[in-house]
């Protein structure tokens, strides 16, 4: 009886399988994660933007009623406007200053580069409520550590809680101070990735550390500049907590944002369906903005 030739044209060993169903899981578990978390809130927002459910029994189809209200909303375009004009504020601000500390702990020249790291990582590591506890602790009017060192060398008390615009400036400059560290880190990544050969041709032709850093440092560093824009952007237009840990959106209501208008709208009021819309239209600007920020950079890219 002779012996039957091994099926050179057999399927692949059964050890690959498990190289291909592994990925397929993780995949799955993120897939199932996405879709309940994320995706099926969104479409039962969007649903409810749509009705008059206020959190409690049966709803009504109200179709573009909610919307068509937002239009002519006032406080909603007040809690817009507040937000558009801490974001202006915040980014700018944040990215100069991380910026700024990026290129001196990256100089040859600078000394504890390790422990100055940690020390402007760490704001980035606390609760937003905790930033918001200390920073009160720093500016309340009557208790507050500013006012007491200003009163002790013979100024007057400054309103920072009950002047809006005092009270909005603390909050962008502890927001800033917060999210540094993070900010700092992408800068310093994207900076060390500059090639060294760059700044010593330009050395050679005389170019001095500020005209290397415009016409060398900011250019090369670009991509990461987009991305920090964009998450500090979309970071600012979502604030809740730092505001109400520090001020709660104060003096009065002067100082709320449009995630604190969609909390008390849809939380307190009751109105679950009409807060779901304002949550849609905040979704949509920052669509937009991301959009606009990716055309821009891919154009600046192509130069």
């Amino acid at each position: 009886m002779t012996k039957r030739a091994p099926d050179v044209s057999a399927s692949p060993p059964r050890r690959r399988s498990k190289y291909t169903l592994a990925p397929l899981v993780l995949i799955a578990g993120n897939v199932v994660l996405f879709a309940l978390f994320f995706a099926w809130p969104a479409v039962i927002g969007l649903v409810y933007s749509f009705t008059n459910y206020t959190g409690v029994g049966a709803f009504q189809f109200v179709g573009l009623d909610n919307y068509s209200n937002l239009a002519g909303d006032s406080t909603f375009f007040d809690a817009l406007t507040r937000t558009l004009l801490y974001t202006v504020l915040f980014v700018p601000l944040n990215f100069v200053f991380s910026l700024l500390i990026a290129n001196v702990l990256v100089s040859k020249h600078a000394k504890g580069v390790s422990v100055a790291r940690v020390f402007f990582f760490i704001p980035w590591l606390l609760s937003p409520i905790v930033v918001g506890v200390l920073w009160r602790w720093l500016f309340g009017e009557n208790f507050g550590l500013v006012n007491h060192l200003i009163e002790k060398f013979g100024g007057s008390a400054v309103p920072w809680q009950s002047n809006a615009d005092l009270s909005l400036l603390v909050v962008v400059v502890a927001a800033s101070w917060a999210w540094t560290g993070f900010s700092m880190l992408l800068f310093i990544a994207a900076i060390k990735n500059v090639p060294v050969s760059y700044y010593e041709a330009a050395s050679l032709d005389g170019a001095g550390p500020w005209r290397q850093f415009l016409n060398i440092t900011l250019p090369s560093i670009a991509p990461t500049s987009f991305i920090v824009i964009l998450l500090n952007t979309i970071h600012a237009m979502k604030e809740y907590p730092l505001f109400a840990a520090l001020n709660n959106g104060g003096p009065g209501t002067s100082n709320n944002l449009l995630v604190q208008y969609i909390y008390q709208t849809g939380f307190k009021s009751g109105q679950i369906g009409y807060a779901s819309a304002a949550s849609f239209v905040l979704m949509l600007i920052l669509m937009a903005v991301a959009i606009i920020q990716l055309i821009v950079n891919r154009r600046v890219e192509n130069r």
